[in-house]
């Protein structure tokens, strides 16, 4: 299985105007980060975890000719927002992409992309079967995967386990129950927003806490806000076995 990182960054804390702070004039590339999303790829099957606003420029810029699946974390818009692009695979397959999501997500894309709901569809709309998923384990082809429920403030949000990789976003509670599933990854992804505490993300050092009670073999950082600071100053002041990850870093398991 390989897994690469779509995006590692958040909208949260990002100047919308033009900076000159230290992150945003990096010349490294793993301080630009686009909205978090990975992409799963077994012998048989790529699935694609979030579409965030970014996903067209991450589908291009890795060069992607094939998704089978979306699979949704939760319903936010850094997460959803560039669902409408999957119009360009049901175009090159012509067939429906497999959607799954909990029932938080469905009213989010029923309402915020309505038309491609609709009984009767404008051609060229996007083209769905949308599976609504529970915390259960559930296939997609020959992929079988553990959602694992956390919470982002009080909304519940999926993070998901598919082998020996667990993927964590959006999170500042893991119940113990949930952190059992997680036991016995060897790569666990889980967000960092920054280093300062927030109210629905877990901060670096509270992720580092968590990374080291689960004791995976390889802790990735994700979903980590402008404030995070620069990642290679960041990823020094980390334990063996944690790092940040960034935009484009390819993991095989």
């Amino acid at each position: 299985m390989k897994v690469t990182f779509l995006g590692t960054g958040t909208s949260q804390g990002v100047p919308i105007i033009t900076c000159t702070c230290a992150v945003c004039s990096s010349t490294d590339p793993r301080d630009n980060r686009l909205r978090t999303s990975v992409l799963i790829e077994t012998e048989h099957t790529n699935i694609v975890v979030d579409t965030g606003p970014d996903f067209r420029q991450q589908m291009l810029r890795e060069k992607v000719q094939k998704v089978d699946a979306i699979v949704f974390t939760h319903g936010h818009k850094d997460h959803t927002a560039g669902f409408d692009d999957i119009r360009g695979f049901n175009w090159k397959t012509k067939e429906a992409m497999e959607v799954y999501a909990n029932e938080e997500v469905e009213i989010v894309l029923k309402r915020d992309f309505h038309y491609a709901f609709a009984e009767h569809k404008y051609p060229g709309v996007p083209n769905l079967n949308l599976n609504v998923i529970q915390n259960k384990n559930f296939m997609i082809r020959d992929v079988a995967i553990t959602p694992i429920e956390v919470l982002h403030y009080k909304l519940p949000v999926f993070g998901y386990r598919i082998g020996d990789f667990s993927y964590i976003t959006d999170a500042n509670f893991i119940s113990d129950s949930e952190k059992e599933k997680l036991k016995g990854s060897k790569v666990l992804v889980l967000n960092a927003l920054r280093k300062s505490e927030h109210i629905s993300h877990f901060t670096l050092d509270q992720a580092v806490a968590i990374a080291q009670e689960i004791g995976a073999e390889q802790t990735y950082l994700i979903h980590m806000s402008h404030q995070m600071g620069l990642h290679a100053e960041v990823d020094q002041e980390l334990p063996e076995g944690i790092n940040l990850a960034y935009d484009g870093l390819a993991v095989t398991l």
